[in-house]
């Protein structure tokens, strides 16, 4: 295995990133890891790097990189919405330095894997897509979240009542938050995206881009969730009540695996060894694998 620090241009700035290539390729496809949240190619916790030291050693070809203006990338970040120039680039890098590579597959966790999924019907290159806890937040839906999957547990929880009686939480702050999520969950408006980071420079919400690109999609898809996690409760609940998410994902091939225990990041060795596995395995298991 060799980890090559490497940098390549997109546009007029130069990102950077490293290409880990296995001593014995078993596969046709290479792996670009797209990062989320205000992270950078390492990944919290070292996930990333660990990932693609995983997958390098099954065999599988692996480039994490910084998107512009993240890490030790130039440039401006532009937000998980309009990085799709990134992921072209370092496509071509991953393709151009590893000519084993005849198909990518983009990884994302969060925003990363909302940004993969924006981009990947764009580019026939792209062959899968594995998705970790996607972000699709937006204003009523997340407030319907917090108060099924947030005020819902703390209801139940004997610890938050102990707090509560013995003055240690305040109830009219709790009152206050719930009436808040309440009127929020409430308001059909804001189901169309009313906070200004929600839109692109179009209008377009871009959870309708991300439906778009789900209705686009017809290749291979893994998508992997915690169960101790908002962000993956809100993309559950939205997709598995909307129609059109439903008959999206139905056409996809469409690998669904969820850890019921685990937190956003997989952040306990256990959950990280498990998504490892569940990658790898996905991944090895696409037609055209090498034996």
């Amino acid at each position: 295995m060799a980890d090559v620090a490497l940098t390549f241009d997109c546009a007029d700035s130069t990102l950077v990133g490293i290409l880990s290539v296995p001593e014995r390729v078993a596969t046709r496809y290479g792996v670009c890891l797209v990062v989320g949240g205000p992270q950078y190619r390492v990944g919290s916790h070292r996930q990333f790097q660990l990932l693609a030291r995983t997958l390098v050693a099954r065999g599988i070809p692996v480039l994490r990189f910084d998107y512009r203006g993240q890490g030790d990338s130039a440039g401006e970040y532009r937000g998980f919405e309009d990085v799709g120039d990134d992921i072209r680039a370092a496509i071509d890098c991953l393709m151009n330095r590893c000519p084993t590579v005849e198909s990518v597959i983009l990884w994302g966790l969060c925003d990363g894997a909302s940004a993969a999924l924006l981009y990947a019907a764009r580019d026939a290159r792209v062959g899968g897509l594995a998705l970790v806890n996607p972000w699709i937040t937006g204003a009523a839906t997340q407030a319907q979240t917090m108060l099924k999957h947030y005020y819902g547990k703390r209801i139940l929880d004997p610890e938050f009542w102990g707090k509560l009686l013995r003055g240690r939480i305040s109830i009219g702050k709790v009152v206050l938050e719930y009436l808040s999520f309440w009127r929020r969950a409430r308001d059909r408006s804001a189901s169309h995206a009313q906070r200004a980071d929600e839109f692109t420079q179009d209008g377009t919400p871009f959870q309708r881009r991300m439906l778009l690109g789900a209705e686009r999609w017809h290749q291979p898809m893994l998508l992997i969730t915690s169960g101790d996690d908002l962000t993956a409760a809100e993309f559950l609940d939205v997709t598995c009540k909307d129609p059109a998410w439903l008959a999206a994902l139905g056409k996809a091939a469409l690998t669904r695996q969820h850890l019921a225990d685990a937190d956003h990041t997989f952040s306990r060795k256990s959950w990280q060894t498990q998504l490892e596995n569940w990658t790898s395995e996905w991944i090895l298991a696409q037609p055209n694998a090498r034996s």
